[in-house]
C-alpha cells in the first residue's frame, strides 16, 4: 500500500505540531508505523492522501454512527453555516437540542452545552464539588475521562492508596483528592467510601469502559454504586460520552436501568462536530452560573453549527430506533466471524461486545478491569493492527481503545473484515 503522501505530510507535521498530531494515539506509537493522514470518508468507508481506502471501525471514536458524510447531516450543517457559523448569544436550536436530550435521556432534566468530552467531566465534576460541598472524587483505573487534572491519576499499589500524577503538571494537591478503585470491584469502592466518610463529592465511572477496550459491567455492579452514593450522600456520575446515544436512545444507563444524578455527553451529540454537555437533575443543575454559585463558561458553547448537526442526528435516532437493533446485529456478525477464525486456529483470545461496541483483547484471560486489560499481547496487537490496515481496514491504533460500527457496514465489509483477521492468523 503506497501512503506516501502520508509519510510526506507526518514528517511536515512534526516541524509544528507536537509529535505531528493533534492527539498522542493517532502518532501510531502503540503499533508502529507513521500514521494515515485522511482526505475524505463517505459511509463505511475513508479514503487517505494517496487515494487508498479502508473500512472504518473507529468511526471518529464513536460519532459517525450513522457512517460518514450523512446527507441529512450534512443539509443541517450547510444550512446552519449559512446562517453564521457562530453567534456567541443564544439560538433556538440550543434550546432545540436541550429538549431532546432530556427527552431521550431520563435521568436528564437540565443540560448545559460545552465544546467537548472533557469540558463536560471538569464541569461536572466542579458542580459536584460545589453541590456537595466536598473535594474528593473517586474514580476507577483504566476509566479515561478526558485530560482534566483530576482525571491525569495514575493506580496506586490498591484502592486505598492515594493517587499519583500520571502526567506532568498535574499537582500532588489535585491527586490527593483523586481517589481510585477498580472497575467492577464494589467492596474496594466501599473500603474506599469508609476510609473518606462524607468527604467524597462524587463517583465518576464509564458505565460501559471504553480506555481499556471494551469492558463491560458485572451484573449488579453499577446498582451497587447507586446504593453506595446513596448511603454516603454522593453524587453518582456515568461518563457517557462514548456510549450515550450510542448503545440506546437513553445510553448505557437506560441499557442496564440505573438513573445516575449527573451524565456527561459528547461525541454523538455533536455528530462529528466539537461538543459536549453534562446535564442531570433540576437541583444539581441549578448550581451552575448563572443561576448557582458554579461557574462555567465558553464563547462557543451551543455553537450553532455543531447543534444543528447533533439535532439532525439525535432526531434520526430518536425517530428510527431499529438503528440499534441493526448495529447491534452487524457487530454480533464481526465478533462471531472473529471468534469462528480464532477457534479454527486454535487461540484462544477473549472477545468482549455490546451493542455496537467491541474489542479484542490477545490474552485468553476474561478482561473486566484495567489489571485483567493489561495481561494483553500488545505486541502482537501491533502485528495485528498494520496487517488489517494494509489490508484496508482502519481500526484503533492502541490494544486498549473500543471498536465503533456504523449502521453503513454491510455484509460485504463484515466478510472482508473477518477473512482478513483469518489472514493476519495464518500468517
Amino acid at each position: 500500500m503506497n501512503i506516501a503522501t502520508s509519510k510526506e505530510l507526518f514528517d511536515r507535521a512534526k516541524d509544528y505540531i507536537p509529535g505531528g498530531v493533534n492527539s498522542p494515539v493517532r502518532a501510531f506509537k502503540a503499533v508502529g508505523g507513521d500514521p494515515i493522514f485522511f482526505a475524505k470518508a463517505e459511509g463505511a468507508y475513508m479514503y487517505d492522501e494517496d487515494g487508498n481506502s479502508y473500512i472504518d471501525l473507529i468511526n471518529s471514536w464513536g460519532p459517525m454512527i450513522l457512517g460518514h458524510a450523512n446527507k441529512q447531516i450534512e443539509e443541517a450543517i450547510f444550512k446552519a453555516v449559512i446562517g453564521s457559523p457562530s453567534f456567541g448569544a443564544p439560538s433556538r436550536m440550543e434550546v432545540e437540542l436541550a429538549e431532546l436530550i432530556a427527552e431521550m435521556v431520563p435521568s436528564i432534566e437540565k443540560v448545559r452545552m460545552v465544546n467537548s468530552g472533557t469540558e463536560a467531566t471538569m464541569s461536572a465534576i466542579r458542580l459536584a464539588r460545589g453541590f456537595t460541598k466536598r473535594d474528593k472524587v473517586l474514580k476507577f483505573e483504566g476509566c479515561y475521562h478526558g485530560h482534566g487534572d483530576s482525571f491525569l491519576i495514575a493506580a496506586g499499589s490498591g484502592a486505598m492508596t492515594m493517587g499519583e500524577p500520571d502526567s506532568p503538571g498535574v499537582t500532588k494537591g489535585t491527586a490527593q483528592d483523586t481517589l481510585l478503585a477498580p472497575f467492577n470491584n464494589i467492596e474496594k469502592v466501599r473500603e474506599v467510601v469508609s476510609s473518606n466518610k462524607g468527604k467524597i463529592a462524587a463517583i465518576i465511572v464509564e458505565p460501559v469502559a471504553g480506555n481499556m477496550g471494551c469492558v463491560l459491567p458485572e451484573p449488579g455492579f453499577l446498582d451497587d454504586l447507586r446504593s453506595v452514593c446513596d448511603e454516603d450522600g454522593i453524587l453518582l456520575i456515568f461518563d457517557e460520552v462514548m456510549t450515550g446515544f450510542r448503545l440506546a436512545k437513553g445510553g448505557a444507563q437506560d441499557i442496564f436501568n440505573v438513573k445516575p444524578d449527573l451524565t456527561t455527553l459528547g461525541k454523538i451529540i455533536g455528530a462529528g462536530m466539537p461538543v459536549g454537555a453534562y446535564g442531570g437533575r433540576t437541583d444539581v443543575m441549578d448550581f451552575v452560573s448563572p443561576q448557582g454559585p458554579v461557574y462555567q463558561a465558553g464563547t462557543l458553547s451551543g455553537n450553532p453549527v455543531a447543534m444543528a448537526a447533533g439535532y439532525a442526528q439525535l432526531s434520526y435516532l430518536n425517530e428510527h430506533p431499529e438503528v440499534y437493533t441493526n448495529l447491534e446485529k452487524t457487530t454480533q456478525k464481526i465478533v462471531s466471524g472473529y471468534e469462528k477464525v480464532l477457534k479454527k486456529h486454535n487461540l484462544n483470545c477473549t472477545m468482549n461486545q455490546i451493542g455496537s461496541m467491541f474489542s479484542l483483547f490477545f490474552t485468553d484471560i476474561k478482561v473486566v478491569d484495567f489489571d485483567t486489560a493489561k495481561s494483553c499481547d500488545t505486541e502482537r496487537f501491533g502485528k495485528y493492527f498494520r496487517h488489517m490496515l494494509n489490508m484496508g481496514v482502519y481500526l484503533a491504533p492502541s490494544q486498549f481503545e473500543t471498536l465503533f460500527v456504523s449502521n453503513c457496514i454491510g455484509d460485504d465489509e463484515i466478510k472482508q473484515i473477518v477473512s482478513s483477521f483469518d489472514d493476519f492468523l495464518k500468517s
